[in-house]
């Protein structure tokens, strides 16, 4: 058999996805040579006196390196997405951050209630990427006047990259609109490196301890369970580890900020197609408000 080699130009078709009923269409390999495919995604919205369907359409990868993980989609996302479908109220209005955004999914489910959503994430390729999906989908942002701003935003960085020659950067009204108004911050499905997620931690602190104001973080992840050799068992290290982190961010006891943590009941409505496993877990976590900026 003649062994299949990709080109940049090379269009791909049929493509499935594990997600039943979603829609395969035809892409292009991306610059580095991934396969990316677009999907569409049916949901129902319900409003109080109001039903109906929408289509939201992503471009991803269906297999990726470790380092290019957010290309794909997730279930942690698809669990925080309808969290947030099911809680408009919530959101109404506000201005939202989004770490470790990916595929920027949940930061356009969170557009059709919020304000502004900062859409963040590192890497030229899969802001690009993000932000070919929000223009995707400005049909449903759009009429809800929403509007999602795709940025950079390193964890493993202490400052904001605000150089106006690099796509993606933040500018100066961006950076105290999001330090002053920032009422919500959301993940899904960040951690499986234990580097990124203490970076993750890291960063969760610096921006609330700068933060005025009361914030809620949303944190979805899903519990991945793989066999080691170091246990010769089966366990669960990245999630391991990122309890062990949420435990600290608890216990923080410096007088700048102090975090309340729980799990939230995973038993809200399902508006996306996929499967909500026993293993996915959406975690609420919340800074109080006494306490002062260190800005």
């Amino acid at each position: 058999m003649d062994q299949i080699t990709f080109h940049y130009d090379t269009v791909l078709s049929d493509v499935h996805m594990f997600l039943p009923n979603a829609r395969h269409l035809m892409t292009r390999l991306n610059h580095v040579g991934q396969p990316g495919v677009y999907h569409m995604f049916r949901f129902r919205m319900c409003p109080v006196c109001l039903m109906y369907e929408s289509n939201l359409f992503t471009e991803h990868t269906m297999a990726t390196p470790l380092e290019d993980v957010g290309k794909q989609v997730w279930r942690g996302a698809f669990l925080l997405a309808d969290f947030i479908l099911s809680k408009p109220e919530m959101f109404r209005g506000a201005t939202v951050l989004e770490l470790g955004a990916g595929t920027g999914l949940t930061s356009i489910i969170m557009a059709t209630t919020a304000k502004t959503v900062y859409c963040t994430d590192v890497g030229e390729d899969l802001l690009s990427m993000c932000k070919r999906n929000v223009a995707l989908n400005r049909h449903m942002t759009e009429p809800a006047g929403g509007e999602v701003r795709v940025r950079q935003l390193d964890w493993l960085q202490h400052d904001l990259c605000a150089d106006p020659d690099v796509e993606f950067s933040w500018a100066e009204e961006e950076v105290a609109d999001m330090y002053d108004n920032t009422s919500f911050i959301i993940a899904a499905d960040v951690c499986y490196d234990d580097d990124l997620t203490d970076g993750l931690f890291r960063t969760l602190y610096r921006l609330c301890s700068n933060f005025t104001h009361t914030s809620s973080i949303f944190i979805s992840i899903e519990k991945r369970m793989n066999f080691t050799l170091r246990h010769m068992d089966v366990s669960c290290e990245a999630y391991n580890h990122f309890r062990h982190c949420l435990s600290q961010l608890q216990d923080q006891v410096d007088g700048r900020c102090s975090f309340r943590v729980e799990q939230l009941p995973s038993n809200f409505a399902q508006f996306l197609l996929y499967e909500r496993i026993e293993q996915l877990f959406l975690k609420f976590t919340w800074k109080n408000v006494s306490c002062p900026s260190i800005l």
